[in-house]
């Protein structure tokens, strides 16, 4: 599959999951020819086409497609600079995760090993206007060593070593909410404790070779 295959083929699960609505979000990449794909501005990712893609340098010179380049390409280059080991973004507005945004909640405390493991805590970015240069700024707390935030009163935005990563982590990161939420309801969720998340994070390192950077977890 071809680069711009893999990232059309993100746009239309993160639309087929819910995770955006109408033209909602964006999605780029980082290319072996170290360019960034992205998508254009206005369109639905559900009905993307490779005529839908763009590709700009790192310094935002334009270099192939037509169409208005998305105004929070800003919020993708920054993620880009701040991080050599990122070669994806997914921007999206998932509804769980974006109701905690609304309620200034950050997905911070640990409840479930497996998010641990892929996200480790998704911190609360606050509120800036989009398309503004405060956005990606908002990121300034966390983005050298997150991989997933939750933007106030927005969305959400995952980071990945692909494309494919990038979204996955989306997908992680909704279900918890879903997950959390829906437990809210039912009474109060446990929490794991330090001990157990410190055994937990012994054991990836030792088990699967995932390691997270402790200002992620701890």
């Amino acid at each position: 599959m071809s680069e711009i295959d893999k990232l059309i083929s993100v746009c239309h699960k993160v639309y087929q999951k819910g995770f955006v609505a109408a033209s909602d979000g964006n999605v780029s990449m980082i290319t072996s020819d170290n360019t960034v794909l992205i998508t254009r501005s206005g369109i639905c990712k559900g009905e993307i086409t490779e005529k839908d893609i763009l590709e700009f340098d790192f310094n935002g010179k334009h270099l192939k497609g037509e169409g208005k380049i998305t105004t929070e390409f800003k919020l993708h280059l920054y993620a880009y600079s701040k991080r050599k080991d990122v070669n994806a973004v997914v921007h999206c507005h998932p509804v769980n995760a974006t109701a905690f945004s609304l309620l200034g909640e950050g997905l911070v405390k640990h409840y479930f090993p497996e998010v641990i493991l892929t996200l480790g805590k998704v911190h609360l970015c606050k509120y800036a206007t989009p398309s503004t240069n405060d956005l990606p700024l908002s990121l300034d707390p966390y983005i050298e060593y997150g991989w997933a935030f939750l933007l106030q009163n927005h969305g959400a935005m995952t980071l990945g070593k692909n494309v494919d990563d990038a979204y996955y982590k989306m997908e992680k990161l909704e279900h918890a909410a879903e997950t959390l939420f829906k437990a809210r309801l039912l009474g109060n969720p446990n929490e794991l404790s330090l001990e157990d998340v410190k055994r937990l994070v012994e054991l990836s390192e030792e088990t699967y070779g995932i390691t997270q950077d402790p200002r992620n977890v701890f």
